[in-house]
């Protein structure tokens, strides 16, 4: 399930309802999709699509969105250094950025255009979000580097990423990282010695 983290507040939101809630007013739609019971999050391509075809059709309609394909990143992508490049850095796009986590998890940071604080909403399996057209937003992958989702668009060439003139990414880290990452100018302590 996804998690918001507000970092320069120390605020961390879960549970479906909160989640949505805390992002509707920035038109971010957020909802939780079946997961073991439709499909298996390692089937082919096709067989996800086809799954999930109730969700995807109705999503058309609402969105006018034309098609939909299913991106699988692992370790193992060739020139995933370069995809994460492209992406990690604040951008928008000319079209919604929907997306349905099949397997693996990942960060969108969002910067709100109202001037509130930044945001993180890391994305898990079975989770669902519409990030709306001109969002200044980024994406990073968890240190697992996996992901695999149903991603809808209307026009492929619209969600080519515009990026922001000094965007403020690098001051945000990979929060999703956890315990396992540790932060280049974080001081190690060895904790076998006492002081």
């Amino acid at each position: 399930m996804a998690v918001v983290t507000v970092p320069t507040h120390s605020k961390r939101i879960e549970g479906e309802g909160d989640v949505a809630d805390f992002l509707r007013p920035y038109g971010i739609r957020y909802e939780r999709w079946p997961l073991e019971d439709r499909c298996n999050p390692d089937a082919s391509n096709d067989e996800i699509l086809a799954a999930y075809a109730p969700e995807i059709e109705k999503l058309k309609v609402e969105g006018g969105y034309v098609t939909a394909d299913v991106i699988n990143v692992t370790p193992e992508t060739p020139g995933l250094d370069a995809m994460i490049e492209k992406f990690n850095k604040e951008h928008i796009h000319t079209e919604d950025e929907v997306r349905f986590i099949v397997k693996g998890r990942g960060l969108f940071h969002i910067h709100p255009q109202n001037g509130d604080e930044v945001f993180s909403i890391e994305m898990n399996a079975g989770d669902w979000i519409s990030v709306p057209a001109g969002t200044k937003h980024w994406f990073d992958f968890c240190h697992e580097r996996t992901i695999r989702a149903i991603r809808l668009f209307q026009d492929k060439a619209g969600w080519t990423p515009h990026y922001v003139e000094a965007g403020v990414h690098e001051a945000y880290l990979p929060v999703c990282w956890g315990p396992s990452f540790i932060s280049p100018t974080t001081p190690r302590v060895n904790p076998a010695v006492t002081l």
